[in-house]
């Protein structure tokens, strides 16, 4: 991998570039090695970094999201590398999945709300996407023009359970209510007496309590003054895992903790609160989604109830079948109730928190209310994830999965990404001096590996003519995989090094079909551009394939458009005109089925289908494949140009790189 920058200088916006900041760093390396076997090249060169159309999902930073131990954090203090909540389809369903946190990052954006139906407020940018009941879906958009895209409306409904109620504040009242309920429910005290061998009578006084949620409990009882004493209850078997408690014998400690325990004759809310959560660590449960707390003293189970009617949560007791008179009150209600539940009360116990694997069903009412401009710009955060989105105030919330890259620059994901485009100024220098080293061994080199090298940006600086230079000077084979019709400015350049050395080209054009085309790739070049441009190169004995990539199932795989790229591409003069189906890798993956929920809902159940396998099935590939070489034959065939050099191998090479190139970004 090259080493970035030695030196780095900012400059100036310009009117053509508004908004973006060029930094142009001097780096130490040009070529780059490509890692992995699975491409036929080793070597790349990639001129810039970071994206001036990046995507910009972003939220207010006191939304509060879910964590993987159930409670909820504000977006600004999320770091990376802790794990949240995050949504993946299983089978026929979205299912809640933990996930990691891997770039977190702060922007200024203009604020929009989003009001729902069951008050739930979100306030974030136009840019950001939501789930909806039809697919992902922008705050703002247009049905028309270069801001068309899916958009929310009054008639959408978003997907989860709704605003995430408020936490518990920890006073004095609520440390009373969870130590009643957790020593209540499950807790040894008592005082009795005791004969020694001496026949002298003593009173005994022990507390003890084998329990998860020790951690608190300990720490609730420090501050009230009780002191206990750590102890393992239970050794760890082949059938049950260790078991940690708390005990003390001394009379003050036992006689205080009697006094903590007490029935208040006038309970807080709070009060309220802490004995839902003592209570629930120590005799509740939560099986399949229901909550229940399991008793058999009338009076915890009578306070237990109306704890709950205080706090409004429905609930109804529940008789068994056991023997010792056992009851359950069980909380009435769906995900949504018992979330609420969870979050009101705060129980220590993280297990009994978890929702993972769980489906993301139910009738919470999340119509969309309103969207308001807030008329103004304030700071917003976002981060990505390893499922490619959150849950953000009780609703499943979008991210961006290219950011991160910029880190590798040690730059920030967020605006940085946006707005700081890093040009390597002297890559045609630094190339001389590698192509002159006597360790390079003239080895193929492939551009537009990674970053287009005929992005915007080189209009500006025209840094591909220094690298063509140095690549004729120094003979050495190059191809250039490219959407950016830019490369005709170089034709010169290119037919003069094909005289030297082998040079090929390709460009990648999916479809021709223009409602497509703007769908699945908007801000590149007309894919009718593109031919223009094959036919431009080829003329000029410049070696020019068409790569039919991605070709996307059920939108640009109908017989009559696959005929339409293959017939303009050979009339055109191709040298080779080859298909490959859709790639949905990890990352890919997760931005590209989001898109299609919202775009194309219908066509999500074939995806599902038929993408368990990243590379989709291999019927499909191979009967793509005759397909389009029946077309291919049906045309004449592809255009042969021959080489002006005998050694010239770009015609083989760009056949390697159609069978086995990496999969085009679409979105």
């Amino acid at each position: 991998m090259e080493q970035l920058f030695e030196i780095a200088r900012e400059t100036f916006d310009t009117p053509e570039f508004r908004g973006i900041t060029f930094i142009e760093s001097e780096a130490k390396s040009i070529i780059n090695r490509v890692p992995g076997n699975f491409l036929p090249f080793n070597w790349t060169i990639n001129p810039y970094r970071g994206c001036s159309h990046a995507c910009r999902y972003c939220q207010a930073g006191d939304t509060p999201i879910l964590m993987a131990d159930g409670r909820t954090k504000p977006l600004a203090k999320i770091e990376a590398g802790e794990r949240i909540y995050g949504t993946e389809v299983r089978g026929r369903y979205r299912r809640y999945v933990t996930t990691a946190v891997i770039a977190h990052w702060e922007s200024v954006k203009r604020a929009y709300r989003v009001t729902l139906e069951d008050g739930t407020e979100l306030i974030a940018s136009g840019d950001h996407r939501y789930l909806s009941e039809r697919g992902w879906k922008h705050v703002t958009g247009t049905e028309h023009g270069a801001t068309r895209r899916p958009f929310l409306t009054t008639n959408n409904a978003l997907i989860g359970f709704g605003g995430f109620a408020k936490e518990p504040v920890e006073d004095e009242d609520y440390r009373r209510g969870y130590l009643t309920g957790m020593i209540r429910g499950d807790g040894h005290l008592a005082s009795y007496p005791y004969r020694r061998r001496q026949g002298r009578d003593e009173t005994v006084h022990r507390f003890r309590l084998a329990l998860d949620g020790l951690g608190r409990t300990a720490a609730y009882l420090a501050l009230a003054g009780v002191r206990t004493t750590p102890f393992t209850f239970h050794t760890a078997t082949v059938r049950s895992k260790e078991v940690h408690a708390i005990r003390t014998q001394r009379r003050a400690d036992v006689e205080g903790i009697r006094s903590i325990v007490a029935w208040p004759t006038q309970p807080t809310t709070s009060w309220h609160k802490g004995f839902l959560a003592g209570v629930f660590d120590a005799e509740g449960s939560c099986a399949r989604n229901v909550i229940r707390i399991s008793n058999t003293d009338p009076e915890i189970l009578r306070r237990t109830k109306a704890a709950l009617d205080e706090l409004e949560f429905a609930s109804v007791l529940e008789h068994t079948n056991h023997v010792n008179g056992l009851k359950n009150i069980r909380l009435l209600g769906g995900l949504r109730e018992r979330l609420a539940f969870l979050h009101t009360v705060d129980p220590a116990i993280e297990r009994k928190r978890s929702i993972e694997g769980l489906a993301l069903k139910g009738n919470t009412p999340l119509g969309v209310v309103a969207i308001e401009d807030l008329g103004l710009e304030m700071p917003m955060f976002d981060i990505t994830t390893g499922t490619g989105d959150f849950i953000a105030n009780g609703v499943v919330s979008h991210n961006c999965f290219a950011r991160p890259t910029h880190t590798y620059l040690d730059m920030d994901a967020g605006r940085d990404f946006e707005t700081k485009l890093v040009v390597k100024v002297n890559a045609p220098d630094v190339l001389r001096r590698e192509l002159a080293a006597k360790r390079w061994k003239g080895e193929h080199i492939a551009m537009g590996t990674n970053t287009d090298p005929y992005q915007r940006a080189e209009g500006r600086y025209k840094l591909m003519r220094g690298i063509i230079r140095a690549l004729i000077d120094y003979r050495n084979p190059f191809s250039i995989l490219t959407k950016g019709t830019l490369i005709l400015r170089d034709l010169d350049l290119l037919t003069e090094a094909a005289e030297v050395a082998s040079v090929a080209a390709a460009f990648s054009i999916g479809t021709l079909d223009e409602a497509v085309w703007r769908d699945t790739e908007p801000g590149t070049p007309n894919p009718r551009a593109r031919i223009d441009a094959v036919r431009e190169l080829t003329e000029a004995g410049i070696p020019t394939g068409v790569l039919m990539a991605p070709v996307l199932p059920g939108l640009s795989d109908r017989p009559e458009q696959l005929r339409e790229v293959v017939e303009a591409a050979i009339d055109a003069g191709a040298t080779h005109v080859s298909p490959i189906l859709l790639h949905l890798r990890p990352g890919v993956r997760e931005e590209f089925l989001p898109w299609l929920e919202a775009a194309h809902p219908d066509l999500v159940p074939r995806y599902l289908q038929m993408y368990r396998h990243p590379y989709g099935p291999k019927g499909a590939r191979d009967a793509l494949g005759r397909t389009v070489s029946s077309f291919v034959r049906a045309s004449g065939g592809p255009r042969r140009v021959e080489p002006s050099r005998p050694t010239f191998r770009g015609r083989r090479h760009a056949d390697r790189l159609e069978d086995r190139a990496e999969q085009l970004r679409l979105l």
